[in-house]
């Protein structure tokens, strides 16, 4: 239509899962392998957000240099990761449908909330995959959920959406949710490698450097499975035709500009 003018782009808004390492349950790296295999991020994006969305593959999008292009993580393979959890001895003994072993059930307590509309659907549409390898979802999505997150014993994973480099660098995504020190490293996840790439990150200016830097600490966190990165937000803008300089921005913040007018 004529009348109108329309901008879309993909932002660094991502959908993550975030493992709990004080779960029982989530501590084994068989089970963190087969949530990430178990999780169709496609049909995610293609059926329940109708398109509007990215397929990620780690904290950042493919539109920014230290993006996911060059990343390896866990693809949707419902097989493998029943054979993962059959050897690490998660079986289906009474025939339920939901393994268990050593006499406990694999319950996912799926902490989210309501504010983001992606994060039910994200939460529903796991919930029925990962039934499908044998893990049980309980979904608790609740406006209460930074109250619950302190409490290491009432989660398993936690999903919330982020955006992962608002001013562009890597490092403010690392420092507030993957480090020792990071105040919503809420899963008390803890890497030696990372800690390290950290420190190096700080103190490295050349870009091309850094971006290097936060590509192999985004592989640290995909190869200990520590987190899932779903999706990232479809930013789309419209307005009459006659206004200039709206423009939909990857960084999902400054839309509205001194550019802003009216012909």
């Amino acid at each position: 239509n004529d009348k109108f003018q329309f901008t879309s782009v993909q932002t660094s808004r991502s959908f993550y899962v975030q493992m709990n390492y004080a779960s029982p349950v989530v501590a084994d790296d068989a089970v963190r392998e087969a949530i990430a295999m178990g999780i169709d991020k496609e049909s995610f994006v293609k059926v329940l957000l109708n398109g509007y969305g990215y397929v990620a593959t780690g904290a950042f999008p493919d539109t920014v240099a230290f993006g996911g292009s060059t990343l390896n993580a866990k693809t949707y393979d419902p097989e493998t990761a029943k054979a993962v959890l059959e050897e690490a001895g998660w079986t289906d003994s009474d025939g339920d449908g939901i393994r268990e072993k050593d006499g406990q059930k694999l319950t996912i307590r799926w902490l989210t909330y309501p504010s983001r509309q992606e994060l039910p659907l994200l939460a529903e549409a796991a919930q029925s995959t990962l039934k499908e390898i044998g893990i049980e979802v309980q979904i608790n999505a609740t406006a209460d959920h930074n109250t619950i997150c302190k409490d290491p014993a009432a989660w398993d994973v936690y999903v919330g959406a982020n955006v992962n480099c608002g001013l562009g660098d890597p490092t403010n995504f690392f420092s507030t949710h993957c480090l020792d020190a990071s105040t919503k490293n809420r899963g008390q996840y803890h890497s030696d490698e990372l800690e390290e790439l950290a420190v190096k990150l700080n103190s490295t200016f050349d870009v091309t450097e850094r971006n290097q830097i936060a590509i192999e600490m985004q592989q640290q966190l995909l190869d200990d499975n520590a987190f899932v990165f779903c999706s990232f937000l479809k930013m789309s803008m419209i307005s009459q035709a006659n206004v200039t300089g709206l423009t939909a921005h990857a960084c999902d913040y400054y839309e509205l500009t001194a550019d802003l007018d009216i012909n």
